[in-house]
């Protein structure tokens, strides 16, 4: 299993997103990418910790090379919005990638520079190695599972997108 820390946005659609696709494993909720250690969500979602909300893929990439949960990644974020997916807006809501190892790097970049050459200006996207990452609490673990009708910054054919890749 490999692992990667991805945010897109609200970390319950995120999360939810990313579990539909063939070859994750496993998912966990939560926030990297600041500077104070165990943050709380309320004090991340008061954007003064620098965290964003964040999820923790464990992969298998036989199944799922890195080059595909990359694309995937894009197809659900809008990459060159600051701060913001969907209505969401705030640092905690911002675009990262957190990488795990040198070896992940060269594909997120390959990545990353066709998207930004489809776009035709500079991502938003931030790429960079992992540090910490903090699980939330049980309550937005497997949050759209818990709640169906619950708020979601993607639409639901995003989720179709997702699991359409199942069958690849």
């Amino acid at each position: 299993m490999t692992d990667i820390y991805l945010a897109g946005g609200c970390f319950w659609g995120t999360e939810h997103y990313l579990k539909q696709i063939r070859g994750v494993a496993e998912t966990t909720v939560g926030f990297a990418g600041g500077t104070i250690k165990a943050p709380t969500y309320e004090q991340v979602y008061t954007d003064t910790t620098g965290h964003a909300e964040t999820v923790h893929v464990r992969f298998d990439e036989q199944l799922l090379p890195l080059r595909d949960l990359i694309e995937l990644y894009f197809h659900s974020i809008d990459p060159v919005s600051l701060n913001r997916q969907g209505h969401d807006e705030g640092t905690r809501y911002r675009t990262a990638i957190f990488y795990t190892s040198e070896e992940q790097l060269p594909v997120i970049r390959e990545v990353y520079d066709s998207v930004q050459a489809a776009y035709g200006r500079p991502l938003c996207v931030e790429v960079l190695p992992f540090t910490a990452f903090y699980a939330a609490d049980e309550s937005h673990q497997d949050y759209l599972d818990k709640h169906p009708d619950g708020y979601c910054h993607l639409p639901a054919e995003m989720f179709a997108y997702a699991r359409a890749h199942r069958s690849m």
